[in-house]
C-alpha cells in the first residue's frame, strides 16, 4: 500500500471512529446529506449536498470550506467531514432546513491568537479546534439557542460550548465535553 493510499485508510478510519457515537444519527439522514450555511460576516450563503452515493463531494467540500474560511485573513482550510455530519445530524434533530447561521468557522493561528489577546477572558482557547477546520459557532434562526445546545450535547460528538450573552452555541468533533 503506498504511503499516500495508507494516510486516506487511515484518516477514513479515523473519521468512523469520531463518527461512531452518532452512527444511527446519520444513517437516519438517508442517501444524501445537505447543509445550508449564511455566513453572517461575509454574507455569503451556501446550499449544497456534501455527501451522496455513499461519499463525500469534493466540489462541495471545496464550497463549505470557502464559505467557511477565517473572514479576516481569507484563508481557506478544510473542514473536517464529520464536522459536517454533525451538522447534518443537528439540522435534522432540529427538523428545520434552515441555514446554519455561522459566526466562527476556520481561523487562522493568526486570527486565533488575535481573538485571544483581546481578551484574556474571551473564551477563545490557545489551541481552539476552529484552526484545525474540527470546530464552528452557530445559530439557527427560529430555533432556540438552548434547544441547539440540548441536541448537540445529546448527539455527544465533541465538545458543546453554549454562548447565551452572545447569540450562538460552539460545536466541534473533539473530544466530547461541555462548557
Amino acid at each position: 500500500m503506498s504511503l499516500i493510499a495508507r494516510r486516506h485508510f487511515l484518516a477514513g478510519a479515523g473519521a468512523t471512529v469520531l463518527s461512531a457515537p452518532f452512527f444511527p444519527a446519520l444513517a437516519s439522514l438517508g442517501d444524501v446529506r445537505s447543509l445550508a450555511f449564511d455566513n453572517l460576516h461575509t454574507g455569503e450563503r451556501l446550499v449544497t449536498e456534501y455527501w451522496a452515493e455513499g461519499e463525500y463531494i469534493p466540489g462541495a467540500l471545496a464550497q463549505v470550506n470557502h464559505v467557511l474560511r477565517d473572514f479576516r485573513s481569507g484563508e481557506v482550510h478544510p473542514i473536517a467531514p464529520n464536522l459536517l455530519d454533525l451538522l447534518a445530524v443537528l439540522r435534522g434533530k432540529l427538523e428545520t432546513a434552515a441555514p446554519f447561521n455561522v459566526i466562527s468557522g476556520y481561523r487562522s493561528p493568526a486570527t486565533n491568537a488575535m481573538l485571544r489577546g483581546e481578551n484574556e477572558h474571551s473564551g477563545v482557547a490557545s489551541k481552539s479546534l476552529h484552526m484545525q477546520g474540527m470546530a464552528i459557532d452557530i445559530r439557527v434562526p427560529g430555533r432556540s439557542l438552548a434547544g441547539l445546545r440540548d441536541i448537540a450535547l445529546a448527539a455527544q460528538a465533541g465538545g458543546v460550548g453554549f454562548y447565551p450573552a452572545s447569540d450562538f452555541v460552539h460545536v466541534d468533533v473533539g473530544r466530547v465535553r461541555h462548557w
